[in-house]
């Protein structure tokens, strides 16, 4: 939850500001599908009984949390921004109705249905998982660690390592699977933080870089531009 929330101070700036900067929404997109793939993998529809309730449960909030994230970038944005928002926005609610509805109407095995969704799920943490190289380069690049705040690093490490333990203890491979490289990417972050950390060279680039976080549960959302608590 507390990685949900750690946008907050970002999206505070963005209405103080009136204006969305260099942010990009692809991040907290990419984090909705995540967490709306997840809250139906939670469901009893897919799951057997409430076995994944606390998965269901992080995820649903993980959607208000993204839908009120990505409500104030579309209200805020250029128009141009604005558009690709939108329609990035209805084709990942376009992805999964369609996901809900196959697997609700044409799937009457639940163990394919598990398999289906879950699958579903896994792709669309990979793809969230894949910003923190963005971020990891930019460091490298300019030798500062302005962009990659070490307490979102470390949280990110730790939530993964966690549900990556769950996903164990529950043998859920499309638990245990994305967390596995969440925290794979949260060591490498730490990593890049020791290595970087102690370096004073003033940082090349000036504007924030977005990456996703993670969030987790199965797919934990991480914000790591520098204002973000």
């Amino acid at each position: 939850m507390l990685l949900y929330a750690a946008p907050i101070l970002t999206f505070k700036r963005i209405i103080k500001k009136a204006s969305i900067e260099e942010y990009s929404c692809i991040p907290y997109i990419l984090a909705l599908f995540s967490c709306l793939t997840y809250s139906w993998y939670g469901f009893p529809v897919v799951s057997y009984g409430w076995e994944n309730l606390t998965v269901c449960s992080i995820s649903s909030l993980g959607v208000l949390f993204e839908s009120t994230f990505i409500s104030i970038y579309v209200w805020f944005a250029p128009r141009g921004k604005k558009k690709q928002a939108l329609l990035m926005s209805s084709l990942v609610l376009v992805v999964f109705g369609l996901t809900v509805f196959f697997s609700s109407f044409s799937m009457h095995n639940r163990h394919i249905r598990k398999i289906f969704v879950g699958s579903i799920g896994l792709v669309s943490s990979i793809s969230m998982y894949g910003s923190p190289l963005v971020a990891a380069k930019q460091v490298i690049r300019t030798k500062s660690v302005e962009f990659m705040p070490f307490h979102l690093s470390l949280f990110t490490f730790l939530t993964s390592l966690t549900w990556m333990g769950y996903g164990v203890l529950g043998k859920d491979p499309f638990i245990t699977a994305p967390n596995c490289i969440g925290s794979m990417m949260g060591i490498l972050q730490l990593v890049l933080y020791c290595i970087y950390s102690k370096c004073k060279e003033t940082p090349k680039v000036l504007h924030d870089i977005d990456q996703p976080t993670a969030l987790k549960i199965p797919t934990n959302h991480v914000d790591t531009k520098g204002d973000n608590p």
